[in-house]
């Protein structure tokens, strides 16, 4: 047999199938190792939000924060601390004032008060926005007018000076604005700080009258034509006087009798009794040191004055009072 046919025996021998017999023993295969995915790699500022998150949902289980917590309870505790550093200081004042024997009649201290009055009030009128009542107050104001009580010139620049004929909204005849203007107050400094305002406001007005005299006192114009005042202004001066009834039956006695008017604007006791408490515990230090009695009973004073209440208003718990009063006829 030649080499060529041994090669043809070779190459068409049969293939044999690969399953091995029963009993043969089979070569183990290899084993694959198995090699796990590689782990992302973490951004710490994720996991510290995450971390945050999950401590604030633990907080959130309490319903409030423990932050939130304990802002609330320095809080409380200031509040507290404050309350009672006032309520310390209100039972002192309290005791000094009831141990007070003061007189009726305080008007005096305004001699020593005149120069920073307007400092002393300033802050108080304008977060009650007295200033405001005033102006609206004093648009009411026309003819020959007279304010007792002046103090330092607190209306002055709400007056409209210089009388103007006209009608009103309904075709009646109308007069408005003043004609001439007298200022009354028993302080002489006081008196006399009014009239240096008025003269910087109004160089070219030169019907107006300065006096230092008892608002009980005094008199009516003294013309020919002339008997009585067509409007009376008083802002804050009840509290000072030392017989308020007796200055408004004399005011209603000096005002025109079926056309004048009587312009109130006073402070005194509230609507409410823990505020009327407060006023009457400390009355006494506050007259001895302001001049005013801030605990009278501005409607029980009009009442027995016997004028005839036109408009009634009251603003601040009730302890802001604004009167239109005319003489009963």
């Amino acid at each position: 047999m030649n080499a060529f046919r041994v090669a043809r025996i070779a190459v068409s021998a049969p293939r044999w199938s690969a399953t091995p017999s029963r009993g043969a023993k089979t070569k183990a295969r290899p084993q694959q190792s198995y090699n796990p995915p590689a782990q992302r790699r973490t951004n710490p500022h994720l996991e510290s939000f995450k971390a945050e998150q999950q401590q604030q949902a633990k907080g959130r289980g309490h319903g409030i924060s423990p932050r939130v917590q304990t802002a609330f309870a320095a809080g409380m505790l200031g509040i507290g601390l404050y309350c009672g550093l006032i309520y310390t200081s209100y039972k002192k004042e309290v005791a000094k004032s009831q141990s007070l024997d003061i007189p009726r009649d305080v008007s005096d201290r305004y001699n020593v008060t005149a120069s920073s009055f307007d400092a002393d009030v300033e802050t108080s009128e304008k977060v009650m926005r007295i200033g405001a009542k005033r102006k609206a107050l004093l648009q009411l104001a026309r003819g020959h007018t007279l304010e007792v009580s002046c103090g330092t010139g607190r209306n002055l620049e709400f007056y409209e000076l210089g009388e103007r004929r006209g009608v009103d909204g309904k075709g009646h005849a109308q007069v408005s604005g003043c004609r001439s203007v007298t200022f009354v107050d028993l302080s002489p400094q006081m008196v006399e700080i009014t009239r240096r305002k008025f003269e910087s406001l109004y160089p070219d007005f030169h019907f107006a009258t300065f006096r230092a005299q008892d608002a009980g006192a005094v008199q009516p114009p003294s013309t020919a034509t002339l008997h009585h005042y067509d409007t009376i202004v008083q802002t804050m001066g009840l509290c000072s006087m030392p017989d308020p009834v007796a200055t408004l039956r004399h005011l209603g006695s000096i005002t025109e009798p079926r056309r004048g008017r009587i312009l109130l604007l006073e402070h005194g006791r509230s609507h409410y009794d823990w505020v009327n408490r407060i006023l009457d515990n400390l009355a006494a230090a506050h007259a001895d040191r302001h001049g005013c009695w801030w605990n009278r009973d501005i409607g029980e004073i009009i009442r027995e004055s016997g004028l005839e209440v036109v408009e009634e208003q009251r603003y601040h718990l009730g302890t802001t009072y604004r009167y239109v009063l005319r003489p009963k006829t």
